[in-house]
């Protein structure tokens, strides 16, 4: 480890952390300590540490704004790895949004319709950053990136990096490319339609008021914890099977929206996977539907 992170003093400018916490880095507050966590500035930054971590035979991870994610209790061994600020930017040019791979996708949605721009209103409620929804082709509201997402640039694993379009990330329902080859989106190019900003304005207001209505925001939680089985909702399967309330530790389905899992009292990842557990078994019993989880792992069991 000492010589790892010599290697990286000397090959790399960007934040070294030993011990990190994820707890402090995740929205649901659950995580051990990742060995190693770096947050580069900049591509060049980027590039750096991963030719340092390759040389050393180091695995690495990406972590974004910490939604959708379960970190262990036992931390990650290796590196994580998080977008710093010269990934934090937005510009536009006609009808293209060009936004950084750690910009809030919530915020991009709100600038854009500020713009007169539409097509992204559906982000309005997704808590997460700009890769982390390429990654997953997030989407709500019958919509998802896969619709208008033109182009991404994205660094492999191998150190090669290059830009890919639309096709060629084999989108899918909560699906990309970068599920199958782990790669990390550090720009990514959306092509929008003029609209009216008013209308804009007052959908993402409408999206925003259910959303308050409808799912626990208030306390940790990670968005939706299954996906959504064809032709149904997980949230009315997890309530049709009397879930709501159900408890592990100090994790809890959420009373507001089923398919949320709560931080209650200080739960750790232990508590939310037996409950993750639990539901799956209750509802596959119950429905003969076996959910399949949205939130993704981190870390050693």
């Amino acid at each position: 480890m000492e010589q790892l992170i010599a290697d990286l003093e000397r090959s790399y400018s960007g934040v070294v952390k030993v011990s990190e916490p994820l707890a402090a880095h995740t929205t649901w507050k659950i995580g051990g300590p990742a060995d190693l966590f770096l947050v580069p500035a900049d591509a060049e930054q980027l590039a750096a540490a991963i030719a340092v971590l390759r040389r050393h035979g180091v695995p690495w991870t990406v972590l974004g704004r910490g939604s959708n994610t379960l970190a262990s209790d036992k931390g990650v061994r290796g590196a994580v790895i998080k977008l710093g600020g010269g990934f934090d930017a937005v510009r536009f040019e006609g009808n293209l949004v060009i936004a950084g791979g750690s910009y809030s996708f919530i915020k991009l949605s709100i600038m854009a319709g500020k713009e007169g721009l539409t097509g992204l209103e559906f982000a309005g409620g997704i808590p997460g950053n700009v890769g982390g929804a390429v990654y997953m082709n997030a989407g709500a509201h019958h919509s998802d990136v896969s619709r208008i997402l033109k182009s991404a640039d994205i660094v492999w694993e191998d150190g090669s990096k290059g830009t890919y379009g639309n096709e060629e990330l084999r989108f899918g329902y909560r699906h990309s490319i970068l599920q199958e080859k782990r790669g990390i989106v550090t720009e990514a190019v959306f092509a929008l339609t003029p609209g009216d900003r008013k209308e804009i304005a007052a959908m993402l207001a409408s999206y925003k008021d259910r959303r308050l209505r409808t799912q626990p925001l208030q306390l940790a939680c990670a968005g939706s914890v299954f996906r959504n089985p064809e032709g149904d909702h997980a949230a009315r399967l997890i309530e049709a099977a009397g879930l709501k309330g159900t408890r592990e530790g100090g994790a809890v389905v959420s009373e507001l929206h089923a398919n949320f899992i709560v931080n209650e009292d200080h739960a750790t990842a232990e508590d939310v996977l037996a409950l993750m557990e639990r539901v799956r078994r209750t509802v596959n019993e119950r429905f003969g539907i076996l959910l399949v989880p949205e939130v993704l792992l981190m870390g050693e069991r």
